[in-house]
């Protein structure tokens, strides 16, 4: 394994009967770095992140956690990581306090040692002042806040978060946010699942686009919006007609389209030079364009050209999958 990977995996494969979940998935994560695996519903993701946390078997390939074999050395893996998944796994008719003492208490801590435990974990999450309250009184938030707190209580060098802001409100997950890059800025390895495009965007130092049980794409943030172009020209059309004669126009070149708000995004390199030749080619006559605007390609660009589809709508596809992830 080379020397500053916290996660090394290769031609990973799994099967459910005569359904291929994962067909040969390469991984590998920096210690003290943020990945994260990006995918729509039954790409593969959960089924991997249970794979590297030896809750799942794998049918073909290669897999190592901080230089142990998942397979083989899974207690010593287990030693080192912890998961915590798209629901709190906490005590809801348990004080926070209560809960995490609890949780050091099952991880061979002396009572005394428990007690500082849960205290520190309880200031490190910004929790002191609810400790003492039942956690059915809590937030979706803090309720989250607490069970990645619970996971930290054995100081694993190497976290895995299974899509952990599903469900919650755009305040709670921006916070959750800040509680992640923290952790990674301590020198934990945090490797992240998630349906959010924006979250991988604002947390991850690389990731990887999971499709079909297949990585069809990895890098930086930045790398893979290179990918797609580095702008992106959206044109709002005058009516149904002008929008079906410019999408007609563009053919594979559309990267985004709403025939609803008549709108087509197309790459762009961003200068004025292709712009007014875009212009010219789709809208000669002045008629057809109502409005254009120029952007940054963003990862949901990314995840249009490389998967043939928008990124899924999250908050409408809280279900978790049985299989594949």
């Amino acid at each position: 394994m080379t020397y500053d990977l916290a996660i090394e995996a290769s031609g990973l494969l799994k099967s459910y009967g005569k359904t291929e979940v994962l067909r040969g998935v390469d991984i590998n994560v920096r210690k003290g770095s943020v990945f994260a695996l990006l995918g729509p519903n039954g790409s593969g993701k959960t089924t991997t992140v249970r794979i590297l946390s030896t809750l799942t078997s794998l049918d073909g390939g290669m897999a190592k956690i901080a230089g142990f074999d998942v397979v083989r050395e899974r207690r010593a893996v287990r030693r080192r990581i912890t998961l915590t998944g798209q629901q709190a796994a906490i005590d809801k008719n348990q004080t926070g306090a209560e809960n995490l003492y609890m949780m050091a208490r099952l991880s061979g801590l002396s009572g005394g040692e428990a007690k500082e435990r849960a205290a520190h974990l309880l200031e490190r999450f910004d929790l002191t002042d609810a400790g003492g309250r039942r956690l059915g009184t809590y937030s979706g938030g803090m309720a989250r806040r607490l069970d990645l707190a619970a996971s930290l209580v054995g100081a694993p060098s190497i976290v895995f978060l299974d899509e952990p802001t599903t469900g919650l409100d755009p305040r709670s997950r921006m916070a959750l946010w800040g509680v992640i890059a923290d952790l990674a800025a301590g020198g934990l390895t945090v490797f992240l699942t998630t349906q959010y495009l924006e979250e991988a965007d604002r947390l991850a130092d690389r990731v990887a686009l999971l499709d079909e049980g297949r990585v069809v794409a990895e890098g930086t943030p930045e790398e893979l919006k290179e990918r797609v172009s580095g702008q992106r020209l959206d044109l709002e059309l005058a009516d149904h007609q002008a929008f079906e004669d410019v999408l007609s126009l563009l053919g594979h070149r559309v990267v985004e389209k709403d025939r609803d708000l008549l709108t087509i995004g197309v790459p762009t390199d961003g200068s004025a030079a292709q712009i007014r030749t875009l212009l010219d080619e789709v809208d000669l006559d002045r008629s057809r364009v109502t409005k254009f605007t120029v952007h940054s390609a963003t990862l949901d660009d990314v995840f249009l050209a490389l998967t043939g589809r928008t990124a899924p709508d999250v908050e409408a596809e809280r279900v978790k999958e049985t299989v594949g992830g």
